[in-house]
């Protein structure tokens, strides 16, 4: 197993566990806040496909383009809104993250291993210093994303998956 396989292997096991986690949720459900204060699971699967976007071309990987207005709709100031007009379809959420997801996936495989200790841009470095740490962040990301779906899960009713 070398570097890339372990980079590899961290991404899909934190897709995993999110899209698991997310597998069952209705339109109405991804609008669900589980407690007051804490996101609702639309904006955070925007923030992922975004924040997922947005590193990957910082470390010079080609992404697809996400559709006009997507990234303004999953900021900071966003976060607060329960308007579900202002946030997309779960159909949506699920064809974009699966399509980021590709990229990075094709991106990584095309990296030589060498670049993998290249260095990232300075606004990434107190979180990822490294090409490498960039991809690995993006399996730790969605599992830290996914693990906040469980308590929404039991507000909700839903079955215990993992």
């Amino acid at each position: 197993m070398n570097a890339k396989d372990v980079i590899l292997n961290s991404i899909n096991m934190g897709h995993e566990i999110l899209t698991t986690y997310l597998s069952d949720f209705t339109d109405a459900d991804y609008m669900v806040r589980p407690v007051e204060g804490a996101n609702h699971a639309a904006w955070q699967l925007g923030h992922l496909i975004t924040s997922e976007r947005e590193m990957m071309t910082m470390v010079g990987c080609t992404m697809p383009d996400l559709p006009a207005g997507f990234a303004e709709s999953y900021t900071k100031e966003t976060s607060s809104s329960d308007d579900p007009s202002k946030f997309h379809k779960k159909e949506q959420y699920v064809a974009l993250l699966e399509k980021q997801r590709a990229a990075t996936l094709a991106a990584l495989e095309a990296l030589p291993e060498s670049d993998l200790d290249k260095p990232t841009p300075e606004s990434m470095q107190g979180y990822a210093p490294t090409v490498g740490s960039a991809f690995n962040i993006l399996g730790f990301h969605d599992v830290m994303h996914g693990a906040q779906f469980v308590p929404l899960r039991r507000k909700l009713g839903k079955p215990v998956l993992i």
